[in-house]
């Protein structure tokens, strides 16, 4: 199974100014992160962002904020005991998610899409947690459960479809 631009979401989650220092390579996974967001902007894939508890933990990054349609606060570790589930457009049944931390915020929110029947998409080289060990065991977890495990150039080529796409140039741009 194949993503596509026309049945995916992105949901990037908690990608907080106050929790990025902590996270182990918090850097490079906003990097990535972002740069997932702009491609999914580019394809005019819908961006939705959570942020959990602002006024304690202060808003997601100024590039994350700007790449998201909408974000969402939330108070459970999961976005969806908020309103994720009603945040999320029809008929794109495919999430792709990102963020932090995978094996709390992250984990929750893609283990309760998988059980309202999404197809989710973790997107391993965009996430991160404070531990590397908690990092991976969340991705063992998720692919066991379910979820697909792709990196963002995997989406990207697979929302692209071919280099004859009208904006493989750009997104190629994005990537390199």
């Amino acid at each position: 199974m194949l993503l596509t631009a026309a049945t995916s979401c992105v949901v990037l989650v908690d990608f907080q100014h106050r929790l990025m220092p902590a996270i182990h390579q918090g850097d490079q996974v906003l990097s990535r992160s972002a740069r997932l967001g702009h491609i999914a902007k580019l394809l005019q894939i819908p961006v939705i962002g959570t942020e959990q508890l602002p006024a304690k933990l202060g808003p997601n990054t100024k590039d994350i904020a700007a790449l998201c349609d909408i974000t969402l606060e939330k108070h459970h570790f999961g976005a969806c005991q908020g309103s994720l589930l009603q945040a999320l457009p029809d008929h794109r049944p495919n999430i792709v998610i990102a963020g932090c931390e995978a094996h709390v915020c992250l984990l929750q929110t893609a283990l309760r899409l998988l059980g309202h029947g999404y197809r989710v998409w973790v997107v391993a080289d965009a996430i991160g947690s404070r531990a590397p060990s908690d990092r991976e065991l969340a991705l063992q977890r998720l692919r066991q459960e379910g979820a697909r495990i792709v990196s963002v150039e995997m989406a990207a080529f697979e929302w692209l479809e071919s280099a004859e796409h009208p904006l493989f140039r750009e997104v190629l741009a994005l990537i390199k």
